[in-house]
């Protein structure tokens, strides 16, 4: 039985976190991440996050190359991939004058990997789990919070997604 994916992970949601609460000092929180999260196959990326976090280090890192399959939702598998692909070409059309690729290359902006796990997040009633904060001034910057709440998808930090599933560490 297929395991009902219940968030769409951005890199930064698991990135930052570790960062600023190791691994090595904060053992417990990412074992029970793992086995909770990771591993249970609650968690949803598209091809394009999940070669982000591919590169996370450590255990944390390899328990999300081990879970692959968990995890990535690929194009042309079992799953309303043909809506996620119009999202995507929507929310580039919606957004093209902040998108990073589009303006330059700037990060100080979303990009197109951050438009993929809004646009799976929308295909799939979820929420987007990350550590960017919306952008404060007026301009067309935009973060992935911004687009959520321009999408309406729900956007979560990760202490957030802790509080939701009730993980305490």
């Amino acid at each position: 039985m297929e395991v009902m994916k219940k968030y769409c992970f951005d890199t930064s949601g698991i990135s930052n976190p570790l960062e600023s609460m190791p691994e090595d000092i904060h053992e417990s929180l990412w074992t029970g991440f793992k086995a909770k999260v990771l591993e249970s196959g609650i968690v949803a990326v598209t091809q394009e996050i999940f070669t982000e976090m591919e590169h996370i280090p450590g255990s944390v890192g390899q328990c999300i190359k081990d879970n692959k399959d968990n995890i990535l939702l690929e194009v042309g598998e079992d799953w309303d991939w043909g809506t996620y692909i119009d999202h995507c070409n929507n929310m580039e059309d919606q957004h093209k004058d902040s998108i990073s690729e589009f303006i330059g290359g700037t990060k100080k902006t979303v990009g197109l990997t951050d438009i993929s796990i809004i646009a799976l997040a929308k295909t799939l009633k979820l929420p987007v789990v990350s550590m960017e904060s919306p952008v404060t001034s007026q301009s067309k910057k935009l973060h992935i919070p911004d687009v959520c709440k321009l999408q309406s998808v729900d956007h979560l930090t990760f202490s957030e997604f802790c509080r939701k599933e009730g993980l305490k560490f």
